[in-house]
Order: C-alpha cells, then structure tokens, then sequence
C-alpha cells in the first residue's frame, strides 16, 4: 500500500478510481483529482505548501513533486503526462502539457496549455513556456510550436495508455 502521510494538520485526498502504486509516496498537502496515475517510487511532498493535481494525469516512475515553503505551490491541470524521473518543483503545468522524463520544472515555472517540455530539460525558475509550444535543452529555450491538435493527440494517447495501464494493476489487485 502507498504511503500516505499526514502533515501539520493536512491529510492528502487522493480522488475516485485513482492508481497508486504500493511505494508511491503522498505527504501532506496533497489533493489528486479522478482518474490520475500516481507509479512506482514517485513522491508528492506537500509538507511545506500545496499540491493540486487535475483529473486523468499520470505521474510516472521516480517523479518528485515538491514547493518552497510559503513561496510556491505546485498545480498540475488536467490530461497531465508527467514522464519518469522528472521533478517539479512549485510550478504550474497547465492542462494537457506533457513533461518529459527526467525534466526538471522550477519555481513560479507556468507550462502554457498543451506544451511539450523535453526530456532531460532544465526549465528555469519563473520561465514562462508558451501554450502549444516545444521547450528543450539545459537551460531549456524555445524550440517551436506545435499544431494544438497533434499537441493533444500526442498528449491524449500518453494519458489514455496510463489509464488502460493502471487498469492491469488494479485488476491484480
């Protein structure tokens, strides 16, 4: 069973048919919306500010999600692909983005509705990465834009695979 953890009065809530894999871990203030992945070795530390997380994202092996204590939150919208390894660190990632693994997202970062943050990427803190965009490299810049409607074909097949996946784990279970 996933360690969940209360925290200076703050319990996470974690929504309906939500997967949580046996050694995630949910610390504090932490709210998971419907339909979300939480894998293997991923922690969600709310014990210094908020975390908020949409409905049907996925948060892949390894990721760590946390915040600076009274100076940022960390809010994940909807239709969310978080890849393995990646760490968010109070940023917002607006819906249908897609972090890549093993990205690094700072502080007061806003990823823009449906933008592709690559894999191994740096965003630094405060970037402000376009809606429908590509950002890559350390530090990460501006690539191009991507079609909004391949954008969410990309994103939307990453998000509907993890649900179908989590399904096999609960089907164990």
């Amino acid at each position: 069973m996933s360690l969940i953890k209360s925290v200076r009065g703050f319990t996470p809530e974690i929504g309906e048919n939500t997967y949580m894999a046996e050694n995630a871990t949910i610390i504090g203030d932490v709210i998971i919306g419907r339909d979300c992945s939480i894998w293997f070795n991923t922690v969600l530390r709310g014990d210094v500010n908020s975390i908020r997380i949409g409905d049907r994202v996925n948060i892949q092996d390894g990721t760590v999600i946390h915040t600076l204590y009274q100076k940022s939150v960390s809010v994940i919208g909807n239709d969310v692909s978080i890849g393995h390894n990646a760490v968010i660190h109070g940023a917002e990632v607006k819906d249908g983005a897609l972090i890549g693994m093993g990205a690094v997202v700072l502080d007061h970062v806003v990823v823009g509705e449906g933008a592709i943050i690559a894999a191994g990427s740096v965003v630094l803190t405060g970037t402000q990465v376009e809606p429908g965009s590509i950002y890559a490299g350390v530090p990460a810049k501006f690539v191009k834009k991507i079609d909004p409607e391949q954008s969410k074909e990309i994103n939307q097949k990453i998000a509907n695979n993890y649900l179908m996946y989590a399904s096999w784990f609960k089907d164990e279970e």
